[in-house]
Order: structure tokens, then C-alpha cells, then sequence
């Protein structure tokens, strides 16, 4: 098991009161894109830690995540409390839901998230690795309310700087909006909203997608997705989903 380092928090955001950025210096190993990192912190003498994916590309500091508080839970809300020069432990980066482990055959990459799931999804789509691989990328994003979407910023600036290779697809299940696609991705996946919007068919093909979110909502897509012939990825068996349940 990798030893824990001491972190320092260099910055926070808080986006809505349940979701929050922290931002540590800690001197890591090279990480890829995609994967996660344990942040801890030592209560009532012992270490509790729990996994949050990284948020920044490998090439950029500090290290960045993005989490969900959990009410009465030991650790996120002890995080988000944190403040710039308070120490924090982090443990080396793992994790498989990287671009280096789609089958070569696919030209689609479909990034498919709901709450701070995005967040190792805007690691990939910072990086050059998945546009040095794929013809076109969609990032889908789901929240309950408009205010829940996240790094709207960020996410812009990778559609100013890709074109139309990228399509950035948001859904809102809550509340009308006049932007997003309403109620749930697997629905959309069923009746064509979901590649309408994105201008991207499925294809057994071309397509390879990545789930990172809510467990039902994993859950859900991925029955979705086999529905139309898809089946999960495995390193001994080359699929189309792979997954990763964001709590």
C-alpha cells in the first residue's frame, strides 16, 4: 500500500453549499489522465481516507478535485471545511478509466457523468491524449438543477479550443431550462435525443464509452447502452463501456 504525503490546500471553491473544489500542492508521482487519487486526514488518531478523482490535467498544478459533502460522513465534510495552508494526505494516483485502455478501434470517445463525476473527465479532456486518439468526443453531464453543472468555464474552453470535435451535451432532470436535455440519460439513449444532440450516432463500431457518476445512473446507462448491443469492457475481452461509481 503506498505511504501517505502531506498535501497543502492552496485554494477551495464552493459551488452550491454540497459540492466543493479543493486545491492541494503535494508532490505526487506522474499520474495519467482519468484516474484517482486518496485524499486523508488524520481524526482521532487515526488516518481516514477516501478516493477522489483528479480534476487537472498530469502537466498542470495544483492537484484539483471536486467532491460531493456527505452529510454525517467522517471525512468530505472535514475537507471542505479546509482552508489555504492547512495541511491535507494524499496517496499516490490509480485507477483504469484512462484513455490509454480504450480498444484502438474506436474513433468516438463518449464521456458520460453526473455530479462532480465529471471531474476525471475534464482530466482527459484537458490532456492531448484523447485528441490525439479520436475523431470526436462528447462530454454528457447530468444534475438535477441547472446550478449543479459544473467548471462551465472550463468546459467552454474546451469547445472554443476543439471545434468540432467536441460536443458538450448537459442534462437537467429538475427544472426547465432552455440549454439542457431533460430527465435521464438512459431515456435519451432510447428514444435518439441523446446522439440527436450530440450529432454522433453509437456505433458497436466506433463508439467506446466511459460511465462515471451516480451508481444508478452507471447502472442505468449501461443497461441502456447494452440494449443497443454495447457490452463492458475488459482487458481480456474488448468492450464499449467502462465504469467507474463515483461513491
Amino acid at each position: 500500500m503506498p505511504q501517505w504525503i502531506e498535501g497543502r490546500v492552496v485554494g477551495r471553491r464552493d459551488w452550491n453549499g454540497r459540492m466543493v473544489t479543493l486545491q492541494v500542492e503535494a508532490p505526487i508521482e506522474p499520474y495519467r489522465a482519468g484516474q484517482f487519487i486518496q485524499l486523508g486526514l488524520e481524526i482521532e488518531g487515526e488516518v481516514v481516507g477516501r478516493p477522489y478523482s483528479l480534476v487537472n490535467p498530469p502537466d498542470a498544478r495544483p492537484l484539483e478535485f471536486c467532491f460531493n459533502i456527505v452529510p454525517g460522513g467522517p471525512l468530505s465534510g472535514r475537507l471542505a471545511a479546509l482552508e489555504a495552508g492547512e495541511p491535507v494526505l494524499v496517496r499516490r494516483a490509480l485507477g483504469f478509466l484512462t484513455v490509454d485502455e480504450v480498444p484502438a478501434a474506436r474513433r468516438h470517445l463518449w464521456l458520460v457523468s453526473s455530479g462532480t463525476g465529471i471531474g476525471p473527465f475534464l482530466s482527459i479532456l484537458r490532456s492531448e491524449a484523447p485528441w490525439a486518439r479520436f475523431e470526436r468526443v462528447v462530454l454528457v453531464h447530468a444534475a438535477r438543477r441547472a446550478a449543479d453543472l459544473l467548471y462551465g468555464e472550463a468546459i467552454a474552453a474546451i469547445a472554443a479550443a476543439r471545434g468540432e470535435r467536441f460536443r458538450f451535451v448537459p442534462f437537467v432532470s429538475r427544472e426547465a431550462t432552455d440549454f439542457a436535455l431533460p430527465g435521464r440519460i438512459p431515456d435519451a439513449i432510447a428514444d435518439g435525443a441523446l446522439e440527436a444532440r450530440a450529432g454522433l450516432a453509437i456505433s458497436l463500431a466506433a463508439s467506446h464509452f466511459m460511465l462515471c457518476g451516480n451508481p444508478a445512473m452507471v447502472e442505468d446507462v449501461t443497461f441502456a447502452l447494452e440494449g443497443r448491443g454495447l457490452r463492458k469492457h475488459q482487458r481480456k475481452m474488448p468492450g464499449h463501456i467502462a465504469v467507474e461509481n463515483y461513491w
